[in-house]
């Protein structure tokens, strides 16, 4: 029997003058009022009540204890008030961490427009290509490309993400077009480096079957930033997310190649730790978010169909 219930029981008891009134109010019988009573006096060892034929009355500690008691459960309640609350209440400090590139173009950049929907929130933002343990950084909600395989986390799925290759058109002028991604074995790869990242070959549809391309190159990198701008310059080929190309496409700065060949790419997702009650704050944020990659116009935003170099 937790101290809770003892202490609710003993004011009840105490408000309802018996036993009989107090079951009667909590849906118990009056033994079951009698045995939480003695636990709660065996545990402190005094005497709160006393008990006769014509009823009760409380001893001078049970006069005391009472008020006490009542003081605590108000202020109780009071917390258990606040907490669900804030449950529905979006406000407070959203802590977000993202992937640096996606974050800058496609996360932070919504911050005011969601501060202006919801006056009592407060937004910090982690950006890093670091996969964050979200507990122990203490963050509530996460950006994730790929795959997201950890249990202890809700993934909400927020878009598709679609790969492409794509160079200047000066490199495809200097170097030709691939017609197949075994032609890209004659050209310069762009690659990434990292760790989390390290792109040991591009992967591609071949008609029924999925195939991966061991690429190369004479410039490799851990910063998508750093990777995009040698892609800009004429450097050579990348395979990059839409998210990242698709303004420079839009403007003929990048050039998309072997369209035909492209294969659905790891889901751009939301993660929080599981809990039994997710604050509003989290839920809120993740819809916003949604909503705004569900529209078509914002991905197909300077993004032409099917253009190839020449």
């Amino acid at each position: 029997m937790d101290r809770h219930t003892q202490l609710r029981s003993f004011v009840l008891v105490a408000d309802k003058r018996g036993f009989a009134a107090a079951a009667a109010e909590e849906g118990v019988t009056p033994v079951v009022m009698g045995r939480r009573l003695s636990a709660l006096e065996e545990r402190l060892g005094v005497k709160l009540m006393h008990r006769s034929t014509r009823g009760l009355r409380l001893t001078e500690v049970g006069e005391r204890f009472v008020e006490d008691c009542r003081a605590t459960l108000r202020d109780f309640d009071d917390l258990e008030l606040s907490i669900a609350r804030s449950r529905r209440s979006v406000s407070g400090t959203l802590a977000v961490s993202a992937p640096a590139g996606f974050g800058r173009r496609h996360v932070a950049p919504h911050a005011p427009q969601f501060m202006q929907r919801h006056a009592g929130i407060r937004l910090s933002f982690t950006l890093t290509d670091s996969v964050v343990d979200l507990v122990e950084e203490r963050a509530d909600v996460a950006i994730r490309i790929g795959l997201v395989s950890d249990p202890n986390y809700v993934v909400v799925k927020l878009h598709p993400n679609r790969r492409v290759v794509c160079a200047a058109p000066d490199y495809l002028a200097r170097h030709g077009t691939p017609r197949t991604p075994d032609d890209l074995l004659a050209h310069n790869c762009l690659t990434l480096n990292s760790s989390r990242s390290q792109q040991r070959g591009w992967t591609f549809r071949e008609g029924d079957r999925v195939a991966s391309v061991p690429v190369r190159g004479n410039l490799s990198c851990n910063d998508g930033e750093l990777l995009y701008d040698w892609m800009l310059q004429g450097l050579g080929l990348g395979w990059r997310s839409t998210w990242e190309v698709q303004a420079a496409i839009g403007r003929g700065e990048l050039v998309t190649v072997l369209q035909e060949h492209e294969i659905a790419d790891y889901d751009i997702q939301a993660v929080y730790p599981q809990q039994r009650y997710v604050p509003a704050k989290v839920t809120a944020f993740i819809a916003y978010l949604k909503a705004l990659y569900a529209a078509p116009a914002y991905w197909s935003r300077g993004l032409p169909q099917a253009r190839t170099g020449k």
